[in-house]
């Protein structure tokens, strides 16, 4: 469905310190699903929660990751009918089973086949012409697989292969958040590949979270096309714009969105989407199926679920900038 890739978010914070009123800004960073993690927390103590952070990260690579073999959903993929996934896997399911019907297919994680079929994905591309294409799409579509009572999944066709990455990073982000929360921290932020969940405040500046979102028309470097304040949201983005793969012998362009209709990667006039929502995944699948889906559709599912809120940047039929943004997003903007 894309290339897994998000809207790059700039986040604004500084280095680990003390400051006063009895506030420690603790800060952690580094390497984790194929891109990178930096996460504040507040407390009234030094804190080192880098083991911990990694852990999450480790656990939910064993259950979602196509990239590790021994992976829950690595297992799935190979036909073992037996493996009984876990709890995340479970609850993940269960969210696109749901954003699925949401979002009329659009969101759509049985999209595997493609995704590797294309060359996105940990598989070995092919050649694709329209037969071949129409011939992948019998193994697509989420009401071709279901879960049992015992966590077994059910799938009409073996050839059917799952790939979680459009919300396994936001997923991942909710677990670390879970984590902290667990822990009793009120003030944190969690960014990975600039996919972020917020709570509370800045406290040691006693003012919101303030996170930047970058102009997607942006080529090369980076620009900020807007702040918003954050609190005790998620966000993620999806775009087209940067990622994208150059076919060596046509010279062909092919964007790193796969519309799981059609089976065809996606040219469409919408530049980035970036979604708030009450948790990262949910977020992260509906930015996703948002770049799939035609524009006018996305502005209709956002106008049917109050709990989303949307900025759309998409080029109009004179091939101007034009941007779309939700009363609620419109509110969180920094003057």
């Amino acid at each position: 469905m894309r290339a897994y890739f998000s809207l790059l978010i700039l986040l604004l914070f500084c280095a680990c310190k003390e400051d006063n009123a009895g506030v420690v800004k603790n800060q952690t960073s580094g390497p984790a699903l194929g891109t990178s993690y930096n996460i504040i927390y507040l407390t009234g103590e030094s804190l080192d929660l880098k083991n911990e952070i990694d852990s999450v990260f480790a656990v939910v690579n064993r259950s979602l990751s196509t990239y590790i073999p021994t992976s829950d959903i690595s297992k799935v993929n190979d036909g073992d009918s037996l493996v009984q996934v876990d709890h995340m896997f479970r609850e993940v399911f269960e969210l696109s089973k749901d954003i699925n019907k949401k979002t009329g297919g659009y969101f759509d994680p049985t999209v595997g086949t493609l995704v590797n079929a294309w060359g996105f994905g940990p598989e070995h591309k092919i050649k694709l012409d329209s037969a071949k294409v129409d011939s992948l799409l019998k193994y697509v579509g989420f009401d071709k697989v279901s879960i049992t009572t015992q966590n077994r999944i059910v799938k009409q066709n073996q050839n059917i292969y799952f790939d979680f990455n459009a919300i396994a990073k936001g997923y991942a982000i909710d677990r670390i958040a879970a984590m902290l929360d667990h822990k009793g921290i009120e003030n944190y932020l969690v960014e990975v590949g600039g996919e972020i969940v917020a709570k509370g405040i800045n406290k040691d500046k006693g003012k919101p979270w303030v996170v930047g979102i970058d102009d997607p028309q942006m080529k090369e470097g980076r620009k900020l096309k807007m702040l918003i304040h954050l609190q005790d949201r998620a966000l993620a983005s999806s775009g087209n714009y940067r990622k994208f793969r150059i076919d060596e012998a046509t010279g062909k362009k092919y964007v790193h969105t796969i519309d799981p209709i059609t089976g065809y990667t996606k040219d469409s006039n919408t530049l980035g989407v970036t979604i708030l929502a009450d948790n990262c995944a949910t977020a992260d699948a509906y930015a996703t199926a948002f770049m799939a889906m035609d524009l006018e559709d996305a502005f209709k599912v956002v106008a049917s679920n109050k709990k989303l809120e949307a900025y759309i940047i998409y080029l109009d039929e004179s091939g101007e900038t034009k941007e779309f943004l939700t009363q609620g997003f419109k509110k969180l903007v920094v003057k």
